[in-house]
């Protein structure tokens, strides 16, 4: 996957990483193009959040760094992700 991103896919490939988890994603609206990410538990409560900007996300390789970086925080905090790999 060489092709830059659209927002859409960075949204749905982001989704994908944080499974068992919900994984809830916005742009806010400033017009800034950053993405907004929160991660979901089962009972609503927010147990992780990141900021992309568009560069990271519309680029592969630093979309899948930042969402690795993002697991690994979750990992480290005792959350059990389920195993994922970037789409290629």
């Amino acid at each position: 996957m060489n092709a830059p991103l659209r927002i859409n896919e960075a949204l749905l490939i982001a989704n994908r990483a944080f499974q068992p988890f919900q994984c809830v994603a916005w742009a806010p609206q400033d017009g800034n193009g950053e993405l907004c990410l929160s991660v979901i538990d089962r009972t609503n409560t927010r147990i992780g959040r990141a900021q992309i900007p568009s560069s990271a996300y519309s680029d592969p390789a630093q979309l899948e760094h930042l969402l690795e970086q993002a697991r690994a925080e979750l990992s480290q905090e005792g959350y059990k992700l389920q195993s994922w790999l970037m789409p290629h």
